[in-house]
Formats: C-alpha cells, sequence, structure tokens
C-alpha cells in the first residue's frame, strides 16, 4: 500500500511540473520544442516510473488507440467515463478534406482539474510518426485546416490517475470567410472541375450567385497582388495568402473596390458581384478560384463551405 501511494505522489508532481512548463512557454523553450505529451511522459521516465506496471499501461493504451481506432462520422458527440485505475485512451478515425478546419473541444469533469492530450495522425503512417496537430495538454481543445485529403487518427488521452467523464465533439467548419457577403454555398451552383466549352476545358473555381453588387470580400488576410481585366474574368482581383501560400482568385466583379499592394484582412470587400468578361450572358455570380503554389487549381469549396 505504501509502494502505491508514493507511485501516486511521484505520478502527481510529474503531472504537475509537466503542465507548469506547459502554461511557462519560455521555461520550455529553453529546454527544447517537445510536445506537451512528450514532456509529460519525459516526466515520468525522469522521475524513474517509466517501467512501472501503471505507466506502461498508458502507454500500451496510446498506442492501441492508434492501430485500433474506431470509425467515426463528422460532426460527432460522444460521452465517455474512465477510471484513475485503469488507464484509456481514445481513438477515432477521421475522412478530412483539405481545406476543412477540424474543431475537437472537450468537456472534462473529474475531481481535480487534469491534462487531457489530444493529438492527430495521419493514418496511412506508422504510430511512430509525428501528430501533425497537437493540444497543449491543458486547454481541452485542437484546431486544426487540413492541408490534405487522406484519413486520420485522432487519439484523446487524459493524463495518469485522473478519473472522470468526458464529453468529446469533432466538427469541421470553413477554415475561410464565404467570399460573397450574405451567402452560404447554397448559392453555388457551379463546381470545381465542371466542364467547360464542350467538355474542351475544366472550370477552376466555383461560382457563388448573387444579386448585381453584393459586396466580394477577402476569404483570408493576404496582400492584393493585382487588380485588372482579362478577356474571360472581366474585372478582376487577385490576393496573395502568404500563410497557406495560395493565390486566391476574384473574377466578374461589376467593379473593384482595391488596389494592388494592398494588404486586406478576410472579411474585407475587395469589389461587387457582377457578370463581365465571359460572364456577360449570365447571371451576376462571383468565379473564386483557389491556386496552390507548387500545384496549381485546388477546390475551393471545403475551404469556404459552412
Amino acid at each position: 500500500m505504501r509502494g502505491r501511494w508514493i507511485l501516486v505522489v511521484a505520478v502527481l508532481v510529474a503531472s504537475a511540473l509537466a503542465a507548469a512548463l506547459w502554461k511557462r512557454p519560455e521555461l520550455g523553450r529553453l529546454v527544447d520544442r517537445r510536445t506537451a505529451r512528450e514532456r509529460y511522459v519525459d516526466g515520468l521516465r525522469s522521475a524513474g516510473l517509466g517501467e512501472t506496471a501503471l505507466v506502461r499501461d498508458w502507454l500500451a493504451a496510446a498506442d492501441d488507440a492508434l492501430r485500433n481506432p474506431a470509425g467515426a462520422t463528422l460532426p460527432l458527440e460522444t460521452d465517455v467515463r474512465h477510471s484513475p485505475a485503469a488507464p484509456k485512451a481514445y481513438g477515432y478515425r477521421l475522412r478530412l478534406q483539405r481545406g476543412r478546419l477540424l474543431r475537437v473541444e472537450l468537456t472534462v469533469s473529474g475531481t481535480a482539474p487534469a491534462m487531457v492530450f489530444i493529438e492527430l495522425f495521419p493514418a496511412d503512417e506508422s504510430v511512430s510518426i509525428a501528430p501533425v496537430a497537437v493540444s497543449d495538454g491543458v486547454e481541452p481543445r485542437l484546431a486544426h485546416e487540413t492541408e490534405r485529403d487522406g484519413e486520420y487518427i485522432l487519439r484523446i488521452q487524459p493524463e495518469l490517475l485522473r478519473g472522470g467523464e468526458m464529453r468529446i465533439g469533432q466538427r469541421t467548419t470553413a477554415s475561410m470567410t464565404f467570399p460573397v457577403s450574405g451567402r452560404t454555398s447554397a448559392a453555388v451552383k457551379s463546381f470545381f472541375l465542371d466542364p467547360r466549352d464542350n467538355n474542351r476545358r475544366q472550370h477552376h473555381g466555383i461560382d457563388i450567385f448573387a444579386p448585381r453588387d453584393t459586396p466580394i470580400v477577402a476569404a483570408a488576410d493576404g496582400v492584393v497582388t493585382l487588380v485588372g481585366t482579362s478577356e474571360l474574368g472581366g474585372n478582376i482581383v487577385w490576393v496573395w495568402d502568404a500563410a497557406r501560400g495560395q493565390s486566391h482568385y476574384y473574377a466578374h466583379m461589376s467593379r473593384q473596390a482595391v488596389t494592388a499592394g494592398t494588404r486586406v484582412g478576410a472579411g474585407e470587400v475587395l469589389g461587387y458581384v457582377g457578370n463581365t468578361g465571359n460572364a456577360k450572358s449570365t447571371p451576376p455570380h462571383l468565379h473564386f478560384g483557389i491556386y496552390s503554389r507548387g500545384e496549381g487549381p485546388v477546390n475551393p469549396l471545403p475551404f469556404v463551405k459552412e
């Protein structure tokens, strides 16, 4: 019994140290850039607890969550209960689209505040691969913009010796602002890769229909690189999104409202809906395209669909 109490105290001390380091990032930077979970595990090992049965079971539960995740369709909300005496981790296999913002939010209840580690892994790699996104272990949430289509594994693990109930909420949302003011994805009537000109070319964007002169807004922060006219696009604006390495293309405007070199924030007005260029025979709409550096056109809809 005395040995177990010593183990409990040591684990709690290691947990407190890990939490303190993560809440004080300037301290963590003096050591390295480990994740919250890596700091926690190393703290347990430094305390001489790495080979105890309890810690081995906790690590094994984490591995099992990656190897045998439950299939999940988003949005998802799940209630789970975990015992302090039985280490547990929860794994979920998710199908995510590029441009979607994954949001994971936990509601944790228990006898005392606890760290919960949230990590997102690519499903097509081994369990030793580094996660593509992690929580800080203190705040019970994670937000991550997906950079490529594919399957991912979400792992959620409470720290040792903390029991209670936990509600796990998972969903995806748009990662960008919808580019036509007051409209939603229901206004999209023409889609990425739709055929054009009797199948001679493909549509490299989406068409968002709205009344003439409805404001067109920046989908993301960026710098206006070109304001001009073209045969196909009519009145156009290009915005460079450095954070994503993308150029955003806004076409068929009735008129533009910015100048080249202007820095804009998401939601700022760039121009107004029209049907200039090769859209003269169609109702007013915005053609919105995304071009990724080194890749070319990508589907804009997942980025802006609510």
